[in-house]
């Protein structure tokens, strides 16, 4: 981890204890996360999910601590955890790790609450050492902590969003006709790297008709004169946030239906982009550009949420969907990304990252919106 990252606390030791308060808050007795995002953002510590248990113990009424491997105790001491004030404890290879945790535990536990992505053997192996106890999910208590994002975060965020925009605006090197998605993909996956992303996350080139599938990915469908073409890419950051940001391009003049159609989705999104700010709720955003597709006669063909979270995961909490009453608050972190997808014809999708401040939304992504007609 960068020396930046560590000045910008991303990481900051108090996000244990708030994480210790809210277990208090839920009723629960202790907090059992593992390697992935909740432990990242608990500790700092980006742990490999192997077979060996790593565990961030957190009791509601003691002192927290984190289990490693003894083979990985050095790595988790040179980590930011390592800064925190935390124990580190190590276990042999003939230690029962699950056992260890469990005689740790203050007596008479009976409520614990493990992270959303922990593995099924994990847990069943909690429980066994826990048989009074019964188990939940610490998500529920985690991401009301990690959907406000502090300025830090927002901040690198912020950096995430310029390293993929420099991808998009590049894309005309890589976008043209008698190249096959795949050959588009691999040079865009290099370019992200290049951008300053550690890793890239997903490339999602869907040209023609594959532009009506929203999770496309890539074929060997080779990109030919006319073509829309749905681009939409991410990565993590050494910081350990996520991009992700999707353009619709024309490879040569495009169908005139599908300048109509993309002139009523850029309107939604810009409208939706407007929208944001403190005390509308996730569904009325969805609403916003919902009502408006709708309207044009293309509702059927909207057929995914808004948007969703973003941090140290592509997809975390909030949600920008229907049913959802979740009011925004500063410092939630999302997508903005309706689209209109015509089965077997052509899609087209626009997905900016937004943050609700205290004066309304912030765009992260400041490419253009207007439809790019590169040269076929």
């Amino acid at each position: 981890m960068s020396d930046a990252t560590e000045e910008g606390g991303l990481y900051p030791p108090e996000r244990v204890a708030r994480a210790q308060e809210a277990a208090r808050d839920a009723g629960l007795d202790a907090l059992l996360v593992t390697p992935g995002a909740d432990l990242r953002y608990l500790t700092g510590y980006q742990a490999l999910p192997l077979e060996r248990l790593t565990c961030l113990v957190v009791p509601a009424e003691a002192d927290p601590f984190l289990v490693v491997p003894a083979l990985e105790k050095a790595a988790a001491e040179a980590s930011p955890a390592g800064r925190l004030g935390i124990e580190i404890t190590g276990f042999a290879e003939t230690d029962d790790a699950y056992e260890l945790v469990a005689r740790r535990l203050p007596p008479g536990t009976t409520r614990f609450a493990v992270d959303n992505h922990m593995w099924a053997e994990k847990l069943l192996a909690f429980q066994d050492a826990l048989p009074r106890a019964r188990a939940g999910l610490a998500g529920d208590v985690l991401a009301g902590l990690r959907m406000r994002k502090s300025a830090a975060e927002v901040e690198a965020l912020r950096r995430a969003g310029a390293a993929i925009d420099r991808v998009h605006r590049r894309m005309g090197e890589w976008l043209r006709p008698g190249r096959t998605e795949r050959e588009i993909a691999r040079d865009v996956a290099d370019a992200i790297l290049a951008a300053g992303h550690a890793t890239v996350d997903f490339v999602i080139v869907g040209s023609g008709p594959n532009g009506a599938s929203p999770h496309h990915e890539v074929s060997d469908r080779v990109v030919r004169a006319g073509d829309p073409v749905v681009v939409d890419i991410g990565g993590t950051t050494p910081d350990g946030y996520c991009s992700d940001s999707t353009r619709t391009y024309a490879v040569g003049e495009p169908p005139a239906e599908f300048r109509e159609l993309y002139e009523v989705l850029q309107g939604a999104q810009a409208a939706q982009t407007g929208a944001v700010r403190p005390g509308i709720t996730a569904q009325e955003l969805d609403a916003v550009g919902r009502d408006r597709i709708a309207a044009a006669g293309y509702g059927e063909h909207f057929i995914h949420r808004t948007g969703h979270g973003i941090g140290l995961e592509t997809h975390e909490e909030p949600y920008i969907v229907a049913g959802s009453a979740r009011p925004l608050e500063p410092g939630m972190a999302f997508s903005v990304e309706p689209g209109i997808y015509l089965p077997g014809r052509f899609g087209a999708r626009i997905e900016d990252i937004a943050v609700c401040t205290e004066a309304g939304g912030e765009r992260l992504n400041l490419t253009g919106r207007d439809l790019v007609v590169l040269p076929a």
